[in-house]
């Protein structure tokens, strides 16, 4: 993912995820905080990019084929970014504990 001129590799398969989830804030035009850790083989830490419609942004993918979606996944997306921390980057298995807890009635 390229933001404002720089480049954060995230996975494809959670990146096709985030796309579809900021796109749908993007359209609406609401700007919103974007969080996840750094893994420790990468030094550790966290990113907070604060997303807002007038600021470049683009998705590269490795793979050529995009992924299946999981409706839970993206529910979990959404669901994060109206919390105090802001759309927080999680991978599958976390999104649908997140979700879970939430109560949602959305399928995978």
């Amino acid at each position: 993912m390229t933001y404002a001129g720089i480049d954060y590799r995230i996975d494809d398969r959670v990146l096709a995820h985030l796309k579809i989830a900021i796109a749908a804030k993007l359209r609406v035009g609401e700007a919103f905080l974007l969080n996840w850790q750094i893994p420790t083989e990468e030094g550790s830490g966290r990113i907070s990019l604060w997303i807002a419609p007038s600021i470049p942004m683009a998705f590269r993918f490795s793979g050529s084929k995009p992924p299946e979606m999981n409706r839970r996944w993206l529910d979990a997306l959404a669901r994060s970014s109206h919390g105090i921390r802001g759309m927080v980057v999680m991978d599958e298995a976390q999104a649908v504990d997140y979700v879970a807890r939430a109560g949602s009635p959305s399928a995978p």
